[in-house]
């Protein structure tokens, strides 16, 4: 007869804590870590670099079609919204052509800024604007739509340097009007200069001497271009359109501050 195995008894608290402690090995986070194959890290290793990659294309596809992308919905956009205009006196005249509309409103546009360049053109502009204002609504709406649209064009004429905000350090601005200024020592010539600080419709305004200011030899639109793009676009070289000479004319671009 086989030998009766003899069995202790084992305290309850006691099983449970070595049952706890057992690797389950259906569990993965109790079991303890298989070692991975060399395989299995080559793989895992080029996966990480394909998807960087892919990533990094991504990115720059995204960085390429996003400007061209709402360049072409906004000419899209505006050519729909002027063609609108004169588009439905077209199809009353049975014509049906798209994009007439929109030459028409161009050459609409076109003629009232000759018309309003005029004496005349002004004169009735004036009147129509003082009944306008007069108005208890609408001028309201009026002169928060002037005041986009005046900020649209900013009337820029030079493109300027000045010293800002310490000597040794400069920054971009645009000459907007020109005053004098009397004191006792005599006239003196300013230049009202707008610094943006915001982009181009939000900044500062500086009164400073005609004679320390540095005109270079830049467009308006190439100045706008260097502070929308945070000086990304600026030039090797920087030469002052100064007709007289003067110490350090080339500026080194290291100093130039756009803000």
């Amino acid at each position: 007869m086989p030998e009766d195995k003899e069995y202790a008894p084992v305290p309850l608290g006691q099983a449970a804590a070595e049952a706890a402690a057992a690797p389950d090995p259906e569990d993965p986070v109790k079991s303890p870590p298989r070692p991975s194959s060399p395989a299995t890290s080559t793989r895992k290793a080029c996966f990480a670099v394909l998807q960087s990659w892919v990533s990094r294309k991504f990115m720059t596809g995204c960085v390429v079609l996003f400007p061209i992308a709402v360049t072409f919905f906004i000419t899209w956009w505006f050519i729909q919204f002027f063609d609108g205009f004169f588009s439905p006196l077209y199809a009353k005249l049975g014509f049906d052509i798209f994009g007439l509309g929109f030459l028409t409103s161009l050459v609409f546009i076109l003629l009232v800024g000759i018309f309003v360049s005029s004496w005349v053109g002004s004169t009735v502009f004036w009147i129509g604007e003082w009944f306008i204002k007069k108005m208890p609504f609408v001028r309201h709406i009026y002169s928060a739509s002037k005041q986009v649209s005046t900020a649209v064009s900013p009337a820029f004429k030079e493109v300027a340097i000045i010293s800002h905000p310490r000597v040794g350090e400069y920054a971009f601005g645009f000459i907007t009007s020109t005053m004098v200024l009397q004191t006792d020592k005599g006239d003196e010539e300013l230049c009202s200069v707008y610094v943006p600080t915001n982009h181009l419709y939000i900044g500062d305004i500086f009164l400073v001497n005609s004679a320390e200011i540095i005109r270079p030899n830049l467009s308006i639109r190439e100045g706008i271009e260097i502070i929308v793009s945070g000086g990304m676009t600026m030039p090797q070289v920087i030469t002052s359109l100064d007709p007289t000479p003067r110490k350090n004319q080339n500026i080194r671009l290291d100093r130039v501050m756009t803000v």
